[in-house]
C-alpha cells in the first residue's frame, strides 16, 4: 500500500497524485493561482483531464511525487 498524506492545496506540486475517498487517482499536471484560490489541473489514468479550484488552506489526500511504490 502506498503512503497517502493530507496536504493543504498550497503545498501541492506538479506530479503529485490526488487520491479520492473512493480510491480514484488523478495526477496533477498544472497549478495556477486564481484570485484567492488555486486551480488544480489533473489527468486520470485513462488520459482524461479535469480541473478544480480550491482554497489555499483546503485539505487534500495526496500521494507525493516520487513516493516509493509497493511491490
Amino acid at each position: 500500500m502506498e503512503p497517502v498524506e493530507l496536504k493543504q492545496t498550497r503545498e501541492l506540486a506538479v506530479g503529485d497524485t490526488l487520491v479520492s475517498a473512493t480510491g480514484g487517482v488523478y495526477e496533477i499536471t498544472k497549478l495556477t493561482r486564481i484570485g484567492r484560490g488555486i486551480r488544480v489541473q489533473y489527468t486520470t489514468p485513462e488520459g482524461r483531464s479535469g480541473r478544480f479550484t480550491a482554497a489555499p488552506d483546503a485539505v487534500t489526500r495526496v500521494r507525493p511525487a516520487g513516493s516509493l511504490h509497493a511491490a
